[in-house]
């Protein structure tokens, strides 16, 4: 997808698609980002996680939405626009994710609505994925996010 410097309403088109680099989760990642924000022993711990259901340790699904949002502001498919979160729809963990996974980010415009009670923006839905190594979808969600209209040309 082409980088513009800044990006309005106006300008996205439902169906715009565009994917994120991969990248690898480790297994120091997973523990880190458990013991600081999600301790539980299939994060933490690779010998408890053993005995879980898991079999293993796996990255907690807190730590994958903060990633996705690591790559969608890399990404800047709105180019220099802020990214402003009005929230999150169908988020769903759909297999574990391990060390070692190598992750891709997909995304989907799927909805572009102006505001009518403030034309001056509105609101973004997109659909993001992300598929390990193998192509196994690993989660999905929908994201609202809000962006400006474009200014309105003034004639002097």
């Amino acid at each position: 997808m082409a980088q513009n410097p800044e990006r309005y309403l106006d300008d996205l088109v439902i169906g715009e698609t565009w994917d994120g680099e991969p990248f690898e989760i480790t297994e120091a990642d997973i523990v880190e980002f458990g013991e600081k924000y999600d301790p539980q022993p299939f994060h933490t711990d690779a010998a408890a996680a053993a005995s879980t259901p898991f079999g293993g340790l796996i990255a907690s699904g807190w730590h994958l939405n903060a990633l996705i949002m690591r790559e969608f502001v890399h990404a800047k498919p709105y180019g220099d626009t802020p990214i402003l979160g009005m929230g999150v729809d169908e988020l769903r963990w759909l297999h574990p994710v391990r060390p070692g996974d190598r992750l891709r980010i997909q995304a989907q415009i799927v909805e572009v609505k102006r505001s009518s009670s403030r034309p001056d923006r509105g609101m973004v839905r997109t659909a993001i994925s992300a598929t390990n190594q193998d192509g196994i979808p690993v989660i999905r969600l929908q994201t609202l996010t809000q962006m400006p209209a474009r200014p309105a040309a003034t004639g002097g």
